[in-house]
């Protein structure tokens, strides 16, 4: 090392003779970035113990030993428009293309509990992702996709049990039994209070569905991941990475308490907790954040919470490229930002991936915007050699480093959420959206200043028209909708609905756990509206105190 410490004090001599560029050399997350990273910067790196091999504890290098030599990332798109009929035509023309995995998303609607013919859904109905107001939304949603033969991501948080019951019926009415189902609901109510704010109930009962369905899964759903713990809309609400990285696992980590608090074995739920993360435009950052991730997760579930299985050590994650990094302003542009961040998940050992469509910034995605995010992906599988070699940055100095001050800094986090009470009161006290509002602000007036360069938006701009297709939902989607759920409530036997829902409001006001009451509703075709009604009665709303 002291080799290496002198030729480096000649080389700095060397490098100061040179003019430097007036420019911040800061990651996205503004963390400073040295000119040149040396084995000076590692030297207290232990391989067995902080990196590993692929495979082993601590996971860093992945959760796999042989990852995508031995199969390929799920490729994901995440789809949902108008109907259930008009985003069943977009799911099979996705299979058809090579999609390896669907992903549901839902409309504001649907998100917030609401059926599509009550006020709140005006004018939202099949805006933003496909409408579901029943079981038979769900049916036709899935028709003619078997379930046993693929694996569905359903973006639902507050609603999730609803929602889910309704998979699980789908799925009874195709003949296909629960065990052999396999797939994910984001289930994710925390980061829903933290960023994304689509909340119904307060956080207790909130929590008490998340761990009941813990415990349903794991007597009758085994493959099921029951909450991906989504920093995703975190980074979009403006975090940095550190941010996205310590708030999310900081969740995960609460999930598992809450689980074992419900009484359940930390090795008979946490196998089936995964993860959902962001893959912004700064390509090492975003890599070195999986990577520290991974490490995390491991050394906390067995040290801290005491698992033994390797399972539940395992930080299984989707990736969905940053939304927030597109632009309006030249949005082919956004095909260049979306291959870039999907490198950055691959080479970061994602599970799974969605790639958005250049369009994403203004409509939803067209056939042709999502056909070219799937190739993107295709491409960077069959074409680029990324995968024949697992974890190929690893023993970079920079990554390296990189790694450890990802892990260093997210460790903070963690000791500043512990000491305001956790993360139920550090939301209380308004703590992560306070941090998160500073750092979008810090990014703004870098962009504002030019400190912070956006191709096509504060250099580079073009003054030629936009040349974009758009997709538009029509506002005959709505009617169609509130006509179909009317001839639900009409053909369905009422009585036997009403029945299910007054058991379930008995029962959310014990201890029971919830979801084969909810189930039951579901197969009796309440409504989405109508099951989460009944447990608004009972739990109430949440109402944020306001912070700023």
């Amino acid at each position: 090392m002291a080799e290496i410490s002198q030729g480096r004090k000649e080389w700095e001599l060397e490098e100061a003779k040179l003019k430097e560029r007036p420019k911040k050399f800061v990651s996205v997350s503004s963390v400073p970035i040295k000119s040149l990273y040396t084995p000076e910067d590692v030297e207290d790196l232990d391989y067995s113990r902080e990196l590993g091999y692929p495979g082993c504890y601590p996971y860093t290098r992945g959760i796999q030993a042989n990852m995508y030599r031995g199969r390929l990332w799920t490729m994901r798109q995440f789809a949902g428009f108008a109907t259930a009929k008009e985003s069943n035509g977009r799911y099979k023309y996705l299979l058809n293309q090579g999609q390896t995995g669907l992903s549901v998303a839902f409309d504001m609607p649907t998100i917030m509990g609401y059926d599509s013919d009550h006020p709140r859904a005006l004018g939202e109905v099949g805006r933003v992702g496909v409408a579901i107001d029943s079981l038979e939304d769900m049916m036709t949603l899935f028709e003619g996709i078997p379930l046993d033969k693929i694996t569905t991501s359903m973006t639902i948080n507050a609603p999730a049990a609803v929602i889910w019951a309704m998979y699980l019926a789908t799925a009874e009415k195709q003949g296909v039994p629960f065990f052999k189902l396999g797939g994910t609901i984001q289930n994710d109510i925390l980061k829903e209070y933290i960023a994304q704010k689509s909340w119904i109930f307060p956080p207790e009962p909130s929590m008490r569905l998340i761990t009941d369905i813990f415990a349903f899964a794991g007597q009758h759903v085994p493959r099921w991941n029951t909450v991906s713990v989504s920093g995703y809309h975190i980074r979009e609400a403006g975090s940095t990475a550190v941010q996205e990285l310590a708030f999310t696992l900081a969740d995960g980590f609460a999930y598992v308490e809450a689980g074992i608090k419900a009484g359940l074995n930390v090795d008979d739920f946490a196998p089936r907790i995964s993860f959902f993360f962001n893959a912004h435009i700064d390509f090492f950052e975003e890599i070195a954040k999986y990577r520290a991730a991974r490490r995390i997760w491991a050394c906390r579930m067995r040290d801290k919470y005491g698992a033994r299985d390797p399972r539940s050590m395992l930080l299984r994650f989707h990736t969905q490229t940053a939304g927030c990094s597109l632009t309006a302003q030249q949005p082919e542009n956004n095909i260049v930002r979306t291959a870039f961040e999907a490198m950055a998940a691959v080479l970061g050992g994602t599970q799974s991936l969605h790639t958005n469509s250049m369009d994403e910034v203004l409509a939803l995605p067209t056939e042709k915007a999502v056909r070219i995010a799937l190739r993107t992906q295709q491409i960077i599988a069959e074409e680029t050699g990324v995968i024949n070699t697992i974890d190929p940055l690893a023993g970079s100095y920079f990554v390296e480093a990189l790694t450890n001050q990802m892990e260093a800094e997210a460790e903070k986090y963690f000791q500043r959420i512990e000491e305001l009470g956790g993360v139920l009161a550090a939301i209380d006290k308004g703590f992560f959206q306070q941090e998160i509002a500073d750092a979008a602000y810090h990014y703004q007036q870098e962009i504002e200043k030019k400190e912070r360069i956006i191709v096509g938006v504060n250099e580079y701009q073009q003054n030629e028209p936009m040349q974009v297709e758009l997709l538009r939902i029509s506002p005959q989607v709505e009617e169609e909708q509130k006509k179909r759920l009317q001839a639900v409530r009409e053909k369905r036997d009422n009585l036997a609905c009403q029945n299910g829902l007054e058991r379930l409001r008995l029962a959310a006001g014990t201890r029971d756990n919830l979801v084969p009451h909810i189930l039951a509703c579901a197969k009796a075709y309440a409504t989405e509206g109508e099951i989460i009604q009944v447990l608004r009665e009972v739990f109430g709303e949440y109402k944020e105190k306001p912070v700023f």
